[in-house]
């Protein structure tokens, strides 16, 4: 998972006045999936979908109360999740649409929160975000993230809220409070998760790529190391487990030979006994047919019989 806060520009980022143009930026997109006929989705917070354009203009440019002119106005985040972390948001760009939403309404934002070390709730952020599915210049299959535009001021429009803070938990002075960055990525990092019953590896979280970023030659030593041993658990493991799987396989094989032996030695029995029945069987239908004298033609009828009898007498006399 990957987070960062868009650094304040001349641009699209010009956060010190209104939010008109980072919101015609972030339709860009709906427009050419329109005529592809891709699915889009509207702006979003965190009670409503598909909040007008407008809205959404007016709701943070209309919260700015106290703000002097050169002040930013609001922040813009990007959240944006892994290929892996996508597959397991669903699999399909309308169901990791859903859980993007859902990820930001439940985790996200609520962490966003915790971290001004305020006493603040999801409900004290005023914010609004849109999903975009494409990003230029990369060769990933899935590309879905998030764009947030988050208020500077919470939604009574009286405390002021700046994630970019250098403070972290101020008791006392001016700023109280602060914002800690690395504990939001964590948190987050780790309420994904739990939501979305991820199985992160050890190189894909946040402190390992924090760590081979920040950390000392001995802090990214030490990974390393930890690494290696992790991976020689793991092939020791599946190395197990191939064994275990290849016993398995004789076994079965072996009772699959000594079904196949019993089942041949069966036939062959039942052949012999077949056998030996139609033996006698032939022998018994033998011993019902009457014994026929010889020199008598049983095909010829009664009368013919006769006839030829005479026949031969009178050849004697003769």
């Amino acid at each position: 998972m990957h987070i960062d806060f868009a650094p304040p520009s001349n641009g699209i980022y010009n956060n010190a006045g209104s939010s008109r143009q980072l919101a015609n930026y972030l339709e860009h997109e709906d427009l050419e999936r329109m005529e592809k006929g891709l699915y889009t989705d509207g702006f979003f917070n965190l009670i409503g979908d598909n909040i007008y354009k407008s809205k959404v203009i007016k709701d943070i440019d209309s919260n700015i109360g106290q703000l002097l002119k050169t002040d930013a106005k609001f922040y813009a985040i990007h959240v944006s999740p892994s290929e892996k972390e996508l597959q397991a948001m669903g699999n399909t760009e309308h169901e990791q649409a859903e859980s993007m939403k859902r990820y930001i309404r439940e985790v996200f934002i609520p962490e966003y929160a915790k971290n001004f070390n305020k006493g603040l709730t999801e409900a004290d952020i005023k914010f609004h975000a849109k999903i975009h599915f494409d990003r230029n210049r990369s060769d990933n299959e899935l590309n879905m993230h998030c764009h947030l535009i988050v208020s500077r001021k919470d939604q009574t429009n009286k405390k002021k809220l700046s994630p970019l803070t250098n403070h972290k938990n101020t008791k006392k002075g001016t700023v109280t409070g602060g914002f800690d960055r690395v504990n939001l990525f964590q948190q987050a990092e780790q309420g994904f998760d739990k939501l979305f019953s991820y199985d992160r590896k050890k190189n894909e979280s946040f402190d390992y790529h924090n760590t081979m970023k920040n950390g000392s030659i001995p802090e990214q030593f030490k990974l390393h190391e930890q690494e290696f041993q992790s991976n020689e658990r793991e092939t020791t493991i599946t190395f197990h487990s191939s064994q275990e799987n290849l016993v398995s396989i004789n076994l079965e094989n072996k009772e699959a030979n000594n079904h196949n032996f019993k089942l041949d030695t069966y036939v062959v029995t039942k052949q012999k006994n077949d056998t030996s029945f139609n033996h006698r069987d032939n022998k018994t239908y033998c011993s019902l047919i009457p014994s026929i004298p010889l020199g008598i033609d049983y095909s010829l009828n009664h009368e013919e019989q006769i006839s030829k009898s005479k026949k031969k007498k009178k050849q004697r006399k003769l």
